[in-house]
């Protein structure tokens, strides 16, 4: 398998009947998450777009939420060539500035803004797009022009970008109606960054499948199974309600802050599926190793006993570093002789090592997961991994896990904010 698995308390009540909960969950034709990088067709389109523009030297992202979360986390992680990534994904007006201030050290030629959203209407994405758009005016960029330079990822049925790019002639790719922005990493919003970032996507494809496939054995050892119940045990038996994800790797720090809109998202809900009130869900807290040994964790390890820590390990990194120095040391006792020895992926391996003896001595629940090493295949394996852990667990808080009203809620003051100021 391409992910393995250690808990620090051993399951004994797997139920093979959540399986059969979850193939409902993913028959749903409104949350085909489970299903849509078996779509070719998303494949082979990015595939195409790229192609026609595989000359530009800058790629503008623009989004937020999952329609960035998704892609960052790809290109922070698995980054292969010297493409410029700029994520516009938040609306300060100073960002914003600095950002298309950084611009104009390139050719206007060498860029292409590509536009993220599922319904089109996203406030802060509309907002960047007006800004852009005026941005390439003053740089003499024609509306007729601007089919040179955009590309817009929405649904294919109905949206405000759908309607604006068939005015304007502006080539879409597609966000598919039955999946939710948070789970669209493994589709066209996610594949198109990824190949501009030199990425081998049809690995990432690989790794889901492979990960697919095992998320759906009517095994005891089903690690989606084991994960779901451990953490509903956990939440129910002893009040451990927040999951700390924290990946013993910098380039899987994006990785974290995906994980959080996911989980958070998805499970943090007011009302069950019977309409009754009951404030549930787990709070996600991003976390990175080894750093956050020297932050974070003394609260982690001493302090309220209500967190899961699932801590991920890369057993093989794509470089390395021996420790032997010739600096003048005239102690054969002091920790940089004692390190000298050994390379910089032994101590990594050696402070997960240790930090996990510590948190169980401490009893803290912990999730250990080793992915041999950070590349497409084991990031598609991941990812399709955790989407699916979400997806069951709502099954568990019985919660919807694919809508987000406290959300929409939001969207609908921020607008009545903004006509009270006309």
């Amino acid at each position: 398998m391409a992910i393995t698995f250690n808990f620090s308390e051993k399951n004994v009540n797997i139920n093979l009947k959540r399986l059969e909960s979850f193939k409902k969950i993913i028959a749903n034709p409104n949350a085909q998450f489970f299903h849509t990088f078996e779509r070719a067709e998303l494949i082979s389109s990015t595939k195409k777009m790229h192609t026609q523009f595989s000359d530009r030297k800058v790629f503008i992202h623009v989004g937020i939420g999952g329609s960035s979360l998704g892609p960052e986390m790809l290109v922070s992680a698995l980054q292969k060539n010297d493409t410029r990534f700029i994520f516009i994904n938040n609306i300060d007006p100073e960002e914003i500035h600095s950002q298309l201030q950084s611009l104009n050290q390139y050719k206007i030629s060498d860029c292409l803004f590509y536009f993220v959203s599922k319904s089109g209407g996203t406030a802060e994405t509309l907002a960047a797009l007006a800004i852009i758009t005026n941005f390439l005016a003053d740089k003499n960029i024609s509306q007729s022009e601007l089919k040179d330079y955009f590309v817009f990822a929405t649904d294919p049925k109905k949206s405000e970008l759908l309607e604006l790019a068939s005015v304007l002639n502006i080539q879409c790719l597609e966000v598919p109606s039955d999946v939710g922005g948070r789970f669209c990493a493994l589709t066209p919003v996610g594949y198109l960054p990824a190949l501009f970032a030199g990425m081998d996507i049809d690995q990432l494809v690989r790794g889901a499948r492979e990960t697919q496939a095992i998320c759906l054995e009517e095994s005891l050892n089903n690690p989606l199974l084991n994960a779901a119940e451990f953490l509903y045990t956990l939440k129910k038996e002893k009040n451990i309600n927040q999951t700390v994800m924290m990946p013993y790797s910098s380039k899987l720090r994006s990785f974290s802050f995906w994980f959080t809109q996911l989980w958070a998202e998805s499970l943090g809900k007011k009302k069950n599926l019977d309409g009754v009130v009951v404030h549930t869900g787990f709070t996600p807290i991003v976390g990175f190793g080894a750093t956050d040994q020297h932050s974070q964790m003394q609260l982690f390890m001493e302090g309220p006993n209500d967190k899961c820590l699932i801590l991920i390990e890369v057993e093989n990194f794509g470089h390395d570093y021996k420790l032997a120095t010739n600096l003048e040391n005239n102690s054969k006792n002091n920790n940089l002789s004692k390190l000298s020895s050994f390379t910089l992926s032994q101590l990594m391996k050696a402070e997960l090592d240790g930090t996990i003896k510590a948190l169980q001595e401490n009893k803290r629940a912990t999730i250990h997961i080793k992915i041999a090493k950070n590349d497409e295949f084991h990031m598609g394996a991941l990812i399709i991994f955790f989407e699916s852990l979400t997806a069951l667990m709502g099954d568990y808080l019985m919660i919807d896990p694919f809508d987000q009203p406290g959300v929409e809620a939001g969207k609908i003051y921020a607008f009545h904010f903004l006509n009270q100021l006309k």
